[in-house]
């Protein structure tokens, strides 16, 4: 998809980069760090995901799966709603605690992707929605093999705002969404795994334009902003929204979305390094 759009208004930075696996260590800690407050909000304003993507990356006779960097549980509930036995797996405890208010029957627990604290070959699917770039992938990869039974699958699944869409990409540009993968995009994994294939689906979510604004608070971008440079946002985001497209308050925009479902199989036999 292009990145290439007409300029924005008056103080809107141009397009970010994606948050890929080179990220290095301490800035994805750093980074990662936003998101350890604010479960109620995040889970309220944050897309879920289409149930397209559960049944794609799925096997047949699956019973058991693990979602790791699981938040407030918008995918964890997904998988349940399949009739899987869950794992939750998240380092902050204000996520947790929402996911378990709206999903008492999943298993939630604190840990990362390298470090789980779940049992060995006891998971046919492991799930790592919308927190890859968070990891250290190879490292992952390893607990990853080790958790999965042999044959299982590792699904790792984007979101990201339709920005081939002019309108959209403009918006993500005012909000700051650097999450948006650029063309040929192959997320990295360890050689534990093979035959990673991608599966993509286009939808859109209902959101008004308060709504909007109240996701781009969501942003790691916003959240490490100061005072000066939230308020350049906020502003940017009304004149958009309300002046230059047009919507009144409490309008229904339908934000189109991709997202992106990449699935791997654990190789036979495969070691911890």
């Amino acid at each position: 998809m292009s990145l290439r759009t007409p300029d924005g208004a008056p103080g809107i930075p141009g397009p970010a980069g994606p948050r890929g696996p080179k990220l290095h260590a301490s800035r994805r800690h750093e980074l990662g760090r936003s998101f350890q407050d604010g479960g109620e909000h995040y889970d309220r304003v944050r897309p879920g995901y289409p149930l397209d993507s559960v049944e794609w990356l799925v096997p047949g006779g699956s019973k058991t799966a693990a979602d790791l960097g699981a938040g407030t549980g918008k995918f964890s509930a997904l998988l349940a709603e399949r009739g899987l036995e869950v794992a939750a797996v998240d380092p902050s405890t204000d996520m947790l605690e929402q996911l378990r208010k709206a999903y008492p029957g999943i298993r939630a627990t604190e840990g990362t992707a390298e470090a789980t604290g779940l049992a060995d070959s006891a998971f046919d699917v492991v799930s790592v929605a919308q927190a890859w770039h968070w990891c250290e992938p190879l490292k992952a990869s390893t607990e990853i093999a080790r958790i999965l039974r042999p044959h299982g699958v590792l699904g790792l699944i984007w979101n990201q705002l339709d920005t081939s869409i002019p309108w959209v990409h403009r918006l993500s540009r005012i909000m700051h969404a650097g999450d948006v993968h650029k063309p040929g995009f192959r997320p990295v994994i360890g050689p534990e795994f093979q035959r990673l294939e991608r599966h993509l689906t286009e939808w859109e979510d209902p959101l008004t334009p308060e709504d909007i604004m109240e996701l781009t608070k969501s942003r790691s971008y916003y959240l490490r902003a100061n005072e000066a440079t939230r308020a350049k946002v906020m502003g940017n985001l009304q004149w958009y929204l309300y002046e230059h497209l047009g919507h009144a308050p409490g309008d229904t925009v339908q934000l189109p979305y991709l997202t992106q479902t990449w699935r791997a199989y654990k190789v036979h036999n495969a070691l911890p390094r």
